[in-house]
């Protein structure tokens, strides 16, 4: 009766486990300790450099048009996340600043802006759609302000491969934390 006992015991455990494991299935961890932050990215995606000012890109070895990068950027000293303004607002003041960077070869639309708490500090949830001359794409970003910085967290894909993909991204932008 012990082992029998015990043999459940074990397979329930091993099952809740499996379960936990489940719930990020096919994302694996990420950390810069030099910046503070991590987040999960999709399993198989390989990091590249690129020019600009991201501090790190991932992307998926066969889409290469499906990414995620952090941004980090400057922010007036002792300016909170609710200080540059609601989720929209600061929603809208990105669009505005990826278009002005881009010229006139996009039109980047907020299609959703929400906020988060983690952990007792804000998080900005946004998702753009953008119209550009290769065809529209889909992202979704996490923004956060710490240290005088401001992190944006982007996760970017085509639009006729959001659907299969935005769970992945969805669970991998929402993993995104600036201790």
């Amino acid at each position: 009766m012990l082992k029998r006992l015990t043999a459940a015991l074990i397979v329930v455990t091993a099952l809740v486990l499996q379960g936990c494991i489940n719930t990020a299935a096919g994302l694996q961890a990420y950390t810069d300790t030099y910046d503070g932050y991590r987040f999960l990215y999709p399993t198989g995606w390989t990091e590249v450099k690129v020019s600009g000012n991201a501090d790190v890109v991932f992307h998926d070895i066969v889409n290469e048009t499906e990414n995620i990068s952090v941004v980090i950027s400057d922010v007036p000293e002792d300016q909170t996340l609710k200080d540059l303004g609601s989720p929209t607002e600061v929603g809208y003041k990105l669009s505005k600043s990826i278009n002005a960077m881009a010229g006139d070869d996009r039109d980047v639309e907020l299609a959703n802006a929400v906020e988060i708490d983690r952990d007792g500090q804000p998080y900005y949830i946004l998702e753009y759609i953008a119209d550009l001359p290769s065809g529209v794409r889909h992202n979704i970003a996490s923004v956060v302000v710490r240290r005088n910085k401001l992190f944006t967290f982007n996760a970017s894909t085509v639009e006729s491969r959001w659907e299969k993909v935005s769970d992945m991204m969805k669970q991998s932008v929402a993993s995104f934390y600036v201790d």
